[in-house]
């Protein structure tokens, strides 16, 4: 009985890829010090499945970036400001297309599908010149086979590349990408002929966007392509994979009636409706790659569950057919739980990081041989069941407050316009007010700070004393920039998850269980396990302190329920929403408290909101129902002068605008720059906007500082668009990875391009 599994973490169990990129790009290290870290990761990922038991073990799912920018290099499709001229693409082409440069911007950045990580989007266009030039898949399986493991590389399936790319600046907008298929398929032969000339036997193709809805239009282009490739793919055995949800009907017949094919990989996880296409009609002959072990989160596999699943497959595919997977990659999981230490044993049962779910595949692929664990099994067993009973899990006052939820639609009590007036007399701000995100730099010494009081090396007062020292430094530095609205610049917060779930019960915390989001950025997701409440204040002691150091209005930073649901790893035993409803009453407290202390703006982030949108669109109304309620519940008793601004971040809102005007906030800051100021085109096809707006006027996420005139002109962009009274200035996001080298003159430019367009507004009257 043969285990596969989809793809594996990239960074390292102690993010030694983290480390390695960053020492490179600032000119610390070499590539060949680079290389070497990346060349010891792989060795050791393709050992540990190999250990294991592990029959299909993945290659070239290690990235140095992304596995999207890999494809496009693989593909030489280089957007022109890039000035490659051709041959093998290097570090200096690949991290400027992914990072920017001094002179040119980075390619976007979007959501991977409904997940936290982040994939740069290749541009495309009828003028694109497509040709070999990363011969990175096939170095990385011959690199594996020289170590004795024989493995299974993945590439991108053409399909889907193209299905995830954008047209290029200047094409048009309707420009059909899939009209470039006949273009890129050359190149994806020349890959497989190698591969076969290396000696691969296997080969799987990723097609995620198989879950999405497609037309007719778009499922032919799978059939033309892999009809296509046939040719070039006889002789190796194919698998398909999918994954994050079920494969609709329609494109289940299509995928499975593909001849160049041999196995078909699902989610059965998420995708729990594909159990029944499979039983209802699986071809003859085919592998099933039954994806049963989560990739998504962290919680140990109900073995028994998992394994009479499998059983009922077998009985429909055949035993030699069958072969037990991850539901994805698990790049998305932890790495793994022996590097922590300080997870209470209870909690620390419940659990499996990606190592451990490596182990969980091929003892179930060996259970269903007739070799099972018995004790394995047993030990399993035991821990769902004392998850099931532990009294940690369950506390019966948020649940009957959250049940309590249902039958009001929790609005405030004023329209937006009338409250935007009041907070206007209150608050007193020019017109185009200024503001940031939330977050300064966070220096070294700050982090120094945070780590010694974390491990009792300083005193609660010595620490205290240091976080208002940051904090009095960012306001005077707002205030002398001539800032309008203030932040406490969050020197006190690690992560804007993890600091809210550390001071809420129901929440556990990881020393390593990092998770890549983007290049070498990598968050630490907060484990949600039982039931959600607030003992204590949060926030209020920082925000308070910070506001008695400035008359200005100053804003309290809070990170909204949906944000802090979707960033965690989230309990899987009842469903999310009653979870979300748990952690907005928790969140409402906070608010009210604040307000109480004389706060008069505070921002509630809701940047994840987007991200979790199912992506079946049959499933969007409930989903966003839920999150823009739970949105309104943290709100809604306060007064009218109070501003409640939210912030959203990388994604396409386009399709959910309607949604965030429900969610009711004040005032919403939005990133805008880097997406080519898509959002625009919203209120450009006239929508109707009446709440305060501030779409990003400079991308935070790149080293590049803009220039008073360029920040002007999107400034202008926007006044085309959206009323001059409700329009705010602001970066794209936090500046919390930024250096003050960068900071300082970005904003400098930022303020005085405001203040030009008042100027010139005035003086227009």
């Amino acid at each position: 009985m043969a285990s596969h599994i989809v793809g594996y973490p990239r960074m390292g169990p102690k993010r030694e890829l983290k480390f390695a990129l960053e020492s490179f790009w600032d000119g610390k290290s070499t590539a060949e010090d680079l290389e070497k870290v990346a060349t010891d990761l792989r060795a050791s990922i393709w050992k540990q499945m190999a250990d294991a038991g592990i029959k299909y073990i993945p290659s070239n799912t290690f990235s140095y970036y992304d596995q999207v920018l890999d494809t496009t290099a693989m593909l030489g499709a280089v957007p022109e400001r890039y000035s490659w001229t051709g041959g093998e693409i290097g570090f200096d082409t690949y991290f400027s297309m992914a990072r920017g440069n001094a002179t040119v911007p980075a390619m976007e950045m979007t959501k991977w599908f409904d997940t936290n990580y982040h994939f740069i989007v290749p541009e495309l266009g009828p003028n694109t010149k497509f040709s070999y030039s990363s011969h990175k898949a096939v170095n990385e399986y011959k690199e594996a086979k020289a170590l004795g493991v024989d493995t299974v590389p993945v590439l991108i399936g053409p399909v889907s590349y193209l299905l995830l790319s954008k047209p290029a600046k200047g094409v048009e907008k309707g420009f059909p990408l899939l009209s470039l298929l006949s273009s890129i398929l050359p190149v994806y032969k020349e890959v497989i002929a190698e591969l076969k000339a290396a000696g691969a036997s296997w080969i799987q193709f990723d097609e995620p966007t198989l879950v999405l809805d497609l037309d007719a239009h778009k499922l032919a282009a799978f059939s033309a392509a892999y009809t296509e490739l046939e040719s070039a793919l006889s002789g190796l055995n194919v698998l398909v994979e999918t994954y994050f949800a079920d494969v609709p009907a329609e494109s289940f017949k299509t995928l499975t009636s593909l001849s160049s094919v041999t196995a078909y990989g699902f989610d059965l996880v998420r995708g729990t409706q594909t159990v029944e296409l499979i039983k209802s009609g699986f071809p003859a002959g085919k592998y099933l790659f039954a994806g049963v072990v989560d990739g998504r989160n962290i919680w140990a596999d109900d073995l028994a569950a998992s394994l009479s699943t499998l059983q009922a497959l077998e009985a429909v595919v055949g035993k030699d057919k069958l072969v037990v997977s991850t539901s994805c990659s698990l790049m998305h999981t932890a790495v793994d739980l022996v590097n922590e230490t300080k997870l209470d044993s209870e909690i620390k049962s419940w659990l499996a990081f990606a190592a451990q779910k490596v182990v969980e595949v091929d003892a179930l692929a060996k259970a269903l041989a007739g070799q099972k664990d018995e004790a394995y099994f047993a030990a399993n067993a035991a821990a769902q069941a004392s998850r099931r009973s532990s009294p940690r899990v369950t506390n019966e006052e948020v649940q009957k407050a959250a049940a309590a939820l249902k039958g009001s639609d929790h609005r405030r009590a004023t329209n937006v316009s009338a409250r935007l007036d009041a907070q206007q007399r209150k608050l007193n701000l020019p017109v185009l007010p200024t503001t940031t995100i939330g977050s300064f730099p966070q220096t070294v010494e700050l982090r120094r700070v945070r780590r010694e009081y974390k491990a009792k090396k300083i005193s609660e007062e010595e620490y205290v004393s240091a976080i208002k020292e940051e904090i009095s430094k960012v306001v005077k530095l707002q205030e002398e920039l001539d800032i309008d609205v203030l932040v406490h610049g969050e020197p006190e917060r690690n992560d804007m998850v993890e600091y809210f779930g550390e001071q809420l019960s129901g929440f556990a915390f990881t020393a390593n269980g990092w998770v890549q989001s983007y290049g070498s950025r990598c968050v630490k997701p907060p484990i949600i396990y039982g039931d959600v409440s607030r003992p204590n204040p949060m926030t209020v002691f920082w925000s308070k302190t910070a506001q008695s150091m400035t008359s200005r209005p100053m804003k309290g930073m809070l990170t909204g329920p949906v944000t802090i649901l979707n960033w965690s790893f989230v309990r899987n035993d009842q469903p999310r929403f009653e979870t979300c409803y748990q952690i907005a009453l928790a969140i409402k407290k906070e608010v009210e408290d604040l307000e109480a202390a004389g706060i008069q703006v505070i921002q509630i982030d809701e940047a994840a909101l987007r991200e979790g949108l199912p992506l079946r669109k049959a499933e969007h109304a409930f989903y966003l129902d839920w999150a823009v309620h739970s949105f309104r519940i943290t709100n809604c008793e306060i007064k009218d002068t109070t501003q409640i601004h939210t912030h959203m971040c990388y994604s396409n809102f386009n399709d959910i605008i309607h949604s965030i005007i429900n969610m009711d906030a004040d005032v919403i800051t939005i990133e805008n720059s880097r997406s080519d100021e898509k959002l625009l085109s919203v209120f450009r096809e006239g929508v109707k906007y009446g709440a305060g707006i501030g779409p990003g006027v400079y991308d935070i996420h790149s080293p590049r500082i803009p220039s008073t005139e360029e920040i002007a002109d999107r400034i202008n962009k926007m006044l085309a668009v959206l009323d001059t009274n409700i329009l705010w200035v602001n970066p794209d996001c936090g500046l919390k990875t930024r250096k003050y080298t960068e900071v300082k003159p970005a904003l400098t430019n930022m303020v005085s391009a405001a203040k030009l367009i008042r100027t010139q507004l005035a003086s227009a009257k």
